[in-house]
């Protein structure tokens, strides 16, 4: 009989403290001591280094307002964020391509939050920088770059140039910034040669030892958002859009990055290789705090985006993404 009693007890212990955690997981709100409602919980999150900065600021942000908020953000290149919460691994994924059909059958649910750009970079000591500033590049430059290797020496883009090989970087994990790239030049990824390395960061650390390389960023990793500069040993290629030979006034958008936002606003930076970025989650969220976090990046967390290096949605599409979320 006893025995029987402290059993009892062992099990209404173990169901409340499964009813608590649970409870957590999924976000909830507490009331705090003087009656204001507080949400409480965790979220995790995992995916496209083109939005890890951003993210980070926002998940700061929204845990100063929500204190017994967590929020654990770790960047590792768009498909694997995608893998990750397609299996149940994380809450969101940070996404900087479109959802593919196969993606959407898998149970992938999304909303757009902000928008960048995917930008060529070279080694701002490069002995040919003027010529590449004043003439850019052209789609069919960079596709015989990057494509069919047809263009492998810095000769075979400007007559004054020596002979040195082009030293080419590309992504070697799945990612946004890889296939927008891609995209842009008619192709996939996988199309797409040169040395691989892993993220972003190893892109433009790759492109600040090499002064004949060429390689790609987004752009929160070509700018030091501190003090709006780049990056030293950072320069931007210049797309020579009418193909001209010459970057006109209208191309030349690439001094500082509030005039490089507003090209890819305008849509005067084509699309590929800008777009527009997201979270994604399997299935519309149920968690009470992925729901909150998600509207509030897309009304009060959107005045953190000019700042971080970002472009900010048009309100029609906000008020669309806003509607998911009822």
């Amino acid at each position: 009989m006893l025995y029987s009693r402290y059993l009892k007890k062992i099990i209404i212990i173990f169901c409340v403290i499964l009813f608590l955690g649970s409870g957590c997981k999924n976000g909830n709100k507490t009331t705090d001591n003087k009656g204001n409602n507080r949400l409480n919980g965790s979220i995790s999150i995992t995916g496209a280094f083109a939005l890890y900065p951003l993210a980070q600021k926002w998940a700061d942000e929204f845990m100063k307002l929500n204190p017994d908020v967590k929020i654990d953000i770790s960047a590792g290149g768009a498909g694997k964020g995608m893998a990750d919460v397609l299996n149940g691994m994380v809450d969101l994924a940070m996404f900087s391509k479109e959802i593919t059909n196969i993606e959407q059958q898998n149970g992938a649910w999304w909303v757009a939050v902000v928008r960048d750009a995917v930008f060529g970079i070279v080694n701002s000591h490069n002995p040919y920088l003027k010529e590449i500033k004043e003439r850019g590049f052209t789609k069919k430059q960079l596709y015989d770059i990057f494509v069919t290797n047809k263009i492998t020496g810095w000769d075979k883009l400007y007559k004054t140039a020596g002979k040195e090989k082009i030293n080419l970087f590309v992504r070697s994990d799945a990612c946004g910034a890889a296939e927008m790239w891609a995209k842009y030049l008619g192709e996939k990824q996988e199309d797409l040669k040169g040395i691989g390395v892993y993220g972003d960061p190893g892109i433009s650390d790759a492109v600040k030892k090499d002064k004949f390389a060429i390689g790609f960023n987004n752009l929160a990793f070509i700018f030091n958002m501190n003090n709006n500069k780049k990056y030293d040993g950072l320069e931007i290629i210049p797309l020579d859009l009418n193909e001209n030979g010459v970057i006109d006034s209208e191309e030349n958008f690439y001094g500082t990055i509030k005039e490089l936002t507003d090209a890819i606003a305008k849509n005067v930076y084509p699309s590929p290789p800008a777009r527009e970025l997201f979270f994604v989650s399997k299935g519309k969220p149920n968690n009470k705090i992925v729901t909150e976090f998600l509207k509030w990046i897309l009304t009060d967390g959107q005045k953190y985006v000019s700042s971080s290096g970002y472009v900010p949605l048009p309100p029609n599409i906000i008020e669309n993404e806003l509607k998911k979320l009822q």
